[in-house]
């Protein structure tokens, strides 16, 4: 990690990643089949965070449509995950 900082990038791969844009919460949560209030509880959002952004009153972070995606796309991964 040092030498990569330094510049000295022998050996080090990068991965980049695309996180999207935009994302369809209230589509994801359909594909799911769950309440506003499921989908909240299952992933860790605050019910009233779901509402924002399916009403468009609020668009998820970067960080949060990251998570989105691998929700839409693994979502018994992230329930594992995320399982007590």
């Amino acid at each position: 990690a040092q030498a990569h900082t330094l510049g000295d990038s022998a050996g080090v791969s990068e991965h980049h990643v695309k996180i999207p844009d935009m994302v369809d919460v209230k589509l994801i949560r359909a594909r799911l089949n769950l309440s506003q209030a499921e989908f909240a509880l299952r992933f860790g959002f605050s019910i009233d965070t779901v509402r924002n952004w399916e009403q468009s009153k609020r668009s998820p972070e970067a960080s949060a449509r990251a998570l989105l995606t691998i929700i839409d796309k693994e979502p018994e991964a992230v329930k594992r995950a995320l399982a007590m």
